[in-house]
């Protein structure tokens, strides 16, 4: 129903003659690449983590220290309900989606490592801000220059990684950022368990921390290679050709190369990118990979629980370490689940992910609101089987998140878009992901407050809807080179009515 694959032969499909092999020096870009994944992933982890460490909050957060003590042991689901303590962890996503219409221009102007560079930058300095906080307002312009740091790194590293895949290991080459990401949230779990036990400036220590994924990202950027799309659309040509046989360790690489000309040629013909994504012949991209995806991968709730975990668990009248240390096996889920996706990824495809581990995001989500429904919110403490069964269940959710959501959330967009409108598209992806992000980040305490086991509920619904959106409008991409995705949806079984007329009126455009 949704689709099927490119067929070879033909002008501007000659995907079947590219080759590839594996390269050390392909490995170290990617590498580098996905480190931008590790400045996400660290600030994930420890912004939830430092939140709920008590010097914190003695020291900028008084009133919320006093209300977690008064029910230090007992379930309340209103312990951590404080705006500007919301703000804190916030702010970074508003900056980081204004910030990536800049790393757009220098994006497309200056390729993909400028964008790195500028991010390492911008997130070593908040890094050290945060680290030397002395007032609110020190905190979050910090995390404003943190969100700048984001913003650039997640707009051009997605397209880093696979612009520099072949098209057969593109999935699991781009999950390189998921798998940075989660390995970044891992440590700072760990991070976050030893430093709460380190007073009082523990949390400096952990914030502080920061800056070492955003030197090594620094000095990885300098000194990796620029993509060969972005090079050929610089008008870089010869550097391109070397680039793309370096990484791709051949040098028949003359079918690809013409197919990045070829594509450079209608990008340079497009005068205003943001206006050429709202013709209709890029509807479906528009669509599903700027617009649907990024937001649905923050309504699935997971970064909710990503953010808040040891708030979370501490509200649910876990100990302050037995909180810290249940986050930090839930992270754990999700690591090993981006592990499992990058193996297999091509060889399942994105839809099969996406439907499967809906269901079981479905199923985690009502068993936990019935659980808290029936357990919780009297004031009691929780019993140890209740406490078990919630990380069990979180657990699971996360471990599906791991595999679906949280990788292909990223990886489905930057393959979806031709080079014309690329850069363009993937700020518009960075900016509806960074505002539902922001505004799960600065909503889901005080809808913890309000709605209570029912938050739950509702993400379960909302998964319900977006993996029907999966199902019904997104074709498989697996193995499909970025330049001939379009094939896709001129063949599917709606998007066809969509592009059909653009597309019969220029017979000759694509070839």
């Amino acid at each position: 129903m949704a689709g099927g694959g490119v067929e070879s032969g033909g002008p501007g499909k000659r995907a079947h003659l590219y080759e590839h092999n594996f390269t050390s020096y392909f490995a170290f870009t990617c590498i580098v690449g996905a480190l931008g994944g590790s400045l996400f992933g660290y600030d994930l982890g420890v912004s939830g983590g430092v939140t709920s460490m008590d010097d914190f909050l003695k020291e900028f957060f008084p009133d919320v220290y006093t209300k977690k003590h008064k029910h230090l042991h007992e379930t309340d689901y209103c312990k951590y309900d404080n705006q500007v303590l919301t703000l804190f962890t916030s702010s970074l996503y508003f900056s980081a989606l204004i910030m990536t219409f800049f790393a757009s221009f220098l994006t497309k102007k200056k390729g993909r490592r400028a964008s790195i560079i500028v991010g390492a930058l911008s997130f070593l300095a908040g890094a050290i801000l945060n680290a030397a906080a002395q007032n609110i307002a020190m905190l979050i312009i910090g995390r404003v220059l943190l969100g700048g740091g984001i913003g650039f790194g997640n707009q051009a590293v997605p397209l880093y990684l696979s612009e520099m895949a072949p098209a057969k290991n593109r999935g699991a080459v781009n999950q390189l950022f998921q798998f940075t990401t989660c390995a970044g949230i891992l440590i700072a779990n760990l991070v976050n368990y030893f430093t709460d036990k380190i007073h009082p400036h523990g949390w400096r220590i952990s914030l502080g921390l920061a800056a070492i994924p955003a030197i090594l990202m620094l000095f990885g950027g300098i000194f990796c290679a620029e993509t060969p799309n972005s090079l050929v659309e610089q008008g870089r040509l010869d550097e391109a050709r070397k680039v793309l046989e370096r990484v791709r360790g051949t040098k028949n690489i003359e079918a690809e190369f013409e197919d990045l000309k070829d594509a450079s040629e209608e990008a340079r013909a497009v005068a205003s990118p943001f206006r050429t994504l709202l013709k209709r012949k890029y509807r479906p991209q528009l669509i599903i990979g700027a617009l649907g995806i990024p937001a649905f991968q923050q309504l699935t709730g997971n970064n909710s629980i990503l953010f808040y975990a040891p708030v979370i668990f501490q509200s649910l009248g876990f100990g302050a370490n037995a909180a810290l240390f249940s986050s930090f096996i839930t992270n754990g889920a999700l690591l090993v689940a981006t592990v499992i996706s990058m193996f297999l990824v091509d060889k399942f495809g994105r839809r099969k992910f996406f439907l499967e581990a809906g269901f079981e995001m479905i199923c985690c989500m009502i068993i936990t609101a019935v659980v808290l429904a029936l357990e919780f919110g009297n004031g009691k403490e929780l019993g140890k089987g209740t406490s078990a069964l919630l990380v069990v269940v979180i657990f699971l959710f996360v471990l599906a998140y791991g595999r679906s959501w949280g990788p292909l959330g990223w990886l489905v967009p930057s393959e979806l878009f031709p080079l014309e409108i690329r850069s363009a598209a993937q700020s518009i992806v960075v900016c509806v992901n960074m505002i539902f992000t922001a505004l799960v980040a600065q909503l889901f305490l005080m809808s913890l407050c309000h709605l209570k086991y029912g938050i739950f509920l509702l993400f379960g619904g909302l998964i319900v809807f977006m993996s029907c959106f999966i199902f019904f409008l997104l074709p498989e991409t697996k193995k499909v080179p970025i330049e001939e995705i379009y094939l896709l949806f001129e063949s599917h079984w709606f998007w066809k009515n969509v592009v059909r007329d653009e597309q019969d009126q220029k017979p000759a455009a694509s070839v």
